[in-house]
């Protein structure tokens, strides 16, 4: 009868753990649906770290009861990889960083309000960006730099623009500063009411070199909801809540990403359409790193924080919502080096992140214009 029970249990539990894997499988893989065809199978990412641990712990539970069950977990690790590294990459850090590297930053200021923490936020920000010597700088959320603040950027680089998404009132706005003159401008156009995408070119010797900036559909999540979320994975409310809660929030979340989706597409047109040019994207992505909006922007480029850094890298400091949706990215005319989350600065609801790229010579030669 104990034998039988124990048999019971343990087919109980290896189904539990296959399901488990499959979902953890789904989770890996969402990025491949198109949030406008499948809104919900597209958001799955954000469980993929969850599936993650969850299988784990069917691995120290077979360890201790069934060892050759484990490889249902293994097997599911296997076919996720590529996942786990574009979640969690983990690499060596360069020692030395080759001359004529080009040093990248990106950060979403939060329109210099660094609430509640700061009252100087701004010259907090301008001080942290002094220091960390970009030679290209990728702001979001710019919205007093054409205004007051132009002055103590142009202190720091002698080539900046910022342009607002219609009018300031708008409440938001993309910004570039650069060691290296702006031959032009030219805005990514899609639908969206606050949020933007602008393709800078630049001219690094006799090199035109393209930056995409973006700030791409926010999930429009309120204080009220940022806190309803926190409370939900604490579950520090009533079942019926937690059902409403999680409601309100998928449907926030799918809702968002229906626009980003083709927000995402617009810019890795404009991409390929200008494949022959040494290209830079930064900026905040608002969504996660399994997502439809970062692999399809990703697509033909390097993810700088995948290919040189280790760490899950979350850049977006809020409790509770621990994921990395600001990126920096290259074409393979560019080599990176060291890409890094810096947590060090949190005068923003966003870490900034940064990176070095040397332009290789026989790819450049072909990309002059």
């Amino acid at each position: 009868m104990i034998k039988q029970l124990k048999s019971i249990t343990v087919n109980i539990v290896a189904g539990a753990n296959t399901c488990v894997v499959l979902l953890m499988l789904i989770t890996a893989y969402s990025d491949h649906f198109n949030p406008v065809d499948h809104a919900l199978l597209s958001v799955l990412g954000l469980g993929f770290p969850v599936m993650l641990s969850v299988s784990m712990c069917f691995v120290f539970f077979w360890a201790i009861f069934k060892r050759r069950y484990i490889l249902i977990s293994f097997v599911g690790y296997l076919l996720v990889i590529p996942s786990i590294r574009v979640y969690v990459p983990y690499n060596m850090s360069s020692e030395t960083i080759p001359q004529g590297s080009i040093k990248v930053l990106s950060y979403n200021v939060q329109a210099y309000t660094g609430a509640p923490r700061y009252t100087d936020c701004f010259d907090t920000i301008i001080s942290y960006v002094k220091q960390c010597d970009a030679d290209i700088v990728c702001i979001q959320e710019d919205m007093n730099s054409i205004h007051d603040t132009r002055a103590e950027w142009g202190r720091l680089y002698a080539y900046c623009d910022t342009l607002l998404v219609s009018q300031p009132s708008a409440g938001n706005g993309i910004g570039l500063y650069s060691r290296y003159p702006i031959l032009r401008r030219e805005r990514i156009l899609y639908p969206s009411l606050a949020n933007m995408s602008v393709a800078y070119f630049l001219q690094k010797g006799r090199d035109t070199i393209i930056v995409i900036n973006n700030h791409l559909e926010s999930n429009h999540l309120s204080v009220i909801e940022r806190e309803g979320y926190r409370e939900l994975i604490k579950g520090d409310m009533s079942k019926e809540e937690a059902k409403k809660q999680s409601r309100k929030l998928i449907d926030k979340l799918t809702d968002a990403a229906v626009i980003r989706a083709p927000q995402a597409d617009s810019v890795a047109a404009f991409i390929r359409k200008h494949s022959g040019y040494p290209i830079i994207v930064c900026g905040d992505f608002n969504d996660n790193p399994i997502s439809y909006a970062r692999r399809t922007i990703a697509h033909d480029l390097t993810d700088c924080y995948v290919a040189t850094a280790k760490g899950v890298g979350w850049s977006y400091n809020q409790k509770g919502f621990y994921v990395r949706i600001d990126n920096i990215l290259c074409s393979s005319h560019f080599k990176p080096y060291n890409c890094k989350v810096d947590k060090k600065i949190d005068a923003s609801d966003h870490y900034p992140i940064f990176c070095w790229l040397k332009l290789q010579d026989t790819d450049a030669k072909k990309s002059r214009k």
